[in-house]
């Protein structure tokens, strides 16, 4: 069961952001760029793809 503030917080967007502490305890990372990755992994953007949103 996760436990709030352990292994997530919720950021001002409403999104659910994992905690450095959770990717430890899985133990294995997922190559989606997570902002508290303890491997470090950056998420390539391919920037001729890449289209920035319309606010």
């Amino acid at each position: 069961m996760l436990k709030e503030q352990e292994d997530y917080y919720i950021n001002e967007d409403g999104n659910f952001v994992f905690t450095e502490s959770h990717h430890l305890k899985r133990g294995f990372c997922c190559k989606n760029g997570c902002k508290h990755c303890p491997w470090n992994y950056k998420k390539k953007i391919d920037k001729k793809n890449y289209q920035q949103k319309e606010i």
